[in-house]
């Protein structure tokens, strides 16, 4: 089995994904440190890789468009021009350009190109001087058909032409020649490789050719996208002994202008120069598609052991139990091996939103810093991807609606810049991320009126501040007194708890009015396997999210009969509704003498399930279900016990919501 596919493009874009957020995060930070010589050679490196890349993997357009952007920056590096945040506003939509020439070539307007190279003139014309014609470098490969010559095709007269548009190289390449006495006078046995230096345009070149276009073979490309393969011809590449995919793609060999090598290498590099230390550096990429089926095994592998461990001990001989003993050990072992495989440092996700509070700071015009914490907390791979559009709309949230404008603040003492935070941190199997502003807060007075025009509660209803801000995440529910780019349509919110519920957490809302709102999303560690409660309500037995339980108390029968139709528990002086679970899943036998109280907790609120028996923790390998119950909202997934039989896994939100609204309705009749 190869790391990964061996297709040397899908090998660029990967190599090429990783410099392009190299060079973003380069240009942020260097907007706030124009003088940081490091972030400066990071930017030149970034770029003088990808356009040595770029030609080296066949993406020629990639390669000729960053030539120019890498041009400027040696003058930066240099110490010619300064980059100033004209210049980093340029090569950030000049990266946004190369990305989409990189992932999306088909679709890429050549006028988008056009008017980021001529800003970028302009801008290096300001410190070079203007020039009356740029001069461009072409290399041109061609090889004439053989009976050109008896056809009256001259190619000498071919080569003057080419001449005469500037700066001719010419190299006649004569592999192809026979022998004396096998050659034929009348074949054209030699091809020809010309650089020319020229200001005409590539158009006058294919007109040197026009005659005998369709017969020959020609190759007419910028140099930046040639000169990389001719710094290599001496030298071909030899096979490699391993796959593709461990190997950096090759760069262009170093000029005396180079900058030194930067602080952060990639691992190949930090192996070859330090072969001993090995063992600690060395990575490999595997698609993630591999990793998903790697974990969907390892699910399987725990339900047989489970199943396995169930058999054993309804049996008296040691020996089998002492072999599901040591199969249990190595695939509790084996599975958190693979989770930990998956999970990945959410700083990769945090990363990507800078470049948005930058571009939105620019557009609102409000300056705004963004503060992100915890980067190095780990989170699984699925939930960081699912994670990105919850947390973009939030940001934007903040940035419109949250930070007043420079003057606003000013009038409230506060400083003019706006301060988004991004923070994240494990609380046990869970990992809470909080997106916090210091802007004006939530308007109580102005939300509840906007739900009471909409008709979503009573006039003479009492809210709490939490409930009254739940409504915001209602589908088409804005209070923004005019719609404009960003937002005001009602759209954004009710995707975030959608997306938030889908990925098994919860989303809480609180303010200070005038100090600024926060938003705090709660997250399982992995949406494959959790570790949960199993309990049986009749002849059923479900699973209980293990991170949502808080205790587990008994419900005597007195207890039990005198709160028959109030449903709430007092828990050392603490009122808690309880869901009857047997009375909500319709169970028909007979209840236990003793009910069980599971108390769990969702946000702030908490409630407690009334089960039948609490049979355990169990490892639960959740699988989805299937469309036709998807919409039941009590389930968030089901699993297969040891015995064969399937367990479904309540959704504790859901249940904590249901639990509440029955307190409130009880209290209200």
């Amino acid at each position: 089995m190869t790391a990964m596919a061996t297709d040397p493009s899908e090998t660029f874009r990967q190599e090429a994904q990783e410099l392009l957020e190299q060079l973003e995060q380069a240009l942020l930070d260097l907007e706030h440190a124009p003088d940081d010589t490091d972030l400066i050679d990071t930017a030149f490196r970034a770029l003088h890789t990808i356009k040595g890349s770029g030609a080296m993997f066949g993406f020629d357009a990639v390669a000729a468009f960053t030539h120019h952007v890498e041009t400027a920056f040696d003058l930066v590096r240099k110490g010619e021009m300064a980059p100033t945040r004209e210049l980093i506003a340029v090569a950030l939509a000049a990266k946004d350009q190369m990305r989409r020439l990189i992932e999306q070539p088909a679709t890429v307007s050549a006028g988008a190109g056009e008017a980021i190279l001529s800003d970028l003139r302009r801008l290096m014309e300001a410190v070079t001087g203007p020039v009356a014609k740029a001069e461009s470098d072409w290399r041109i490969r061609f090889r004439l058909p053989k009976d050109a010559m008896a056809t009256g095709t001259n190619p000498l007269l071919l080569l003057d032409e080419l001449r005469s548009l500037g700066t001719a190289h010419v190299i006649a390449l004569t592999d192809d020649v026979p022998l004396l006495e096998e050659i034929d006078p009348g074949t054209c046995y030699i091809r020809w490789d010309v650089t020319l230096q020229t200001t005409h345009p590539r158009s006058a070149i294919d007109e040197v050719f026009l005659f005998v276009l369709d017969d020959m073979e020609l190759n007419i490309e910028p140099i930046a996208a040639a000169e990389n393969l001719a710094e290599h011809r001496s030298d071909p590449p030899k096979p490699a002994a391993v796959a593709p995919a461990l190997q950096q793609p090759p760069t262009p060999s170093a000029t005396a202008e180079d900058p030194p090598a930067e602080k952060t290498v990639p691992a190949a590099a930090a192996q070859q120069s330090d072969p001993h230390n090995a063992k600690t550096v060395s990575t490999i990429r595997v698609p993630a598609e591999r990793l998903d089926e790697l974990m969907d095994r390892v699910g399987e592998l725990v339900i047989a052991q489970t199943r396995l461990a169930q058999l054993s001990s309804s049996v008296a001989d040691l020996a089998i139990k002492s072999v599901a003993e040591e199969i249990e050990r190595l695939s509790a072992g084996l599975r958190d091996i693979t989770m930990g495989i998956r999970m990945v440092p959410i700083g990769s996700l945090f990363g990507r939103f800078r470049r948005l509070v930058h571009d939105l700071s620019r557009d609102l015009g409000k300056p705004i810093e963004l503060v992100t914490t915890g980067e190095e907390t780990e989170l699984d791979k699925t939930m960081i991807e699912r994670l990105a559009d919850p947390l973009v709309h939030l940001i934007r949230n903040a940035a419109d609606h949250g930070l007043e404008t420079p003057d606003m603040r000013a009038a409230s003492g506060k400083p003019a810049t706006g301060r988004i935070q991004l923070i994240a941190h494990h609380a046990g199997a869970q990992v809470h991320i909080t997106i916090t502003d210091d802007g004006r807060g939530l308007d109580r007075d102005r939300i509840r009126a906007k739900v009471e025009q909409q008709g979503l509660v009573a006039p003479d209803a009492t809210l709490t501040d939490n409930e009254l801000f739940q409504f915001l995440f209602h589908a088409g529910f804005s209070t923004a007194r005019e719609v404009t780019a960003l937002s005001g349509r009602g759209v954004g919110m009710d995707v975030v708890k959608r997306a938030i519920e889908g990925l098994r957490g919860t989303i809480d809302l609180s303010t200070n009015p005038g100090k600024g709102t926060e938003v705090t999303l709660r997250l399982p560690l992995t949406l494959a396997i959790i570790d949960g409660l199993l309990v049986r309500v009749g002849d059923a037995r479900y699973v209980i999210a293990l991170s949502a339980v808080e205790e587990c108390v008994e419900l005597p029968a007195a207890e039990d009969a005198r709160t028959q139709g109030r449903s709430f528990l007092n828990i050392r002086g603490d009122l808690v509704p309880f869901l009857r679970l047997r009375t909500l899943f319709n169970a028909t036998t007979p209840p236990d003498p003793y009910q069980k109280i599971v108390v769990v907790a969702s946000g702030d609120l908490r409630v407690g399930l009334a089960v039948d028996q609490i049979i355990g923790s169990h490892q639960t390998v959740i699988k989805s279900l299937p469309r036709l119950h998807a919409d039941v909202a009590m389930f968030s997934g089901a699993t297969i016990l040891g015995d064969g039989t399937v367990a479904l896994i309540l959704d504790v939100a859901e249940l904590v919501s249901f639990g509440q609204l029955r307190e409130e309705r009880a209290r209200a009749s």
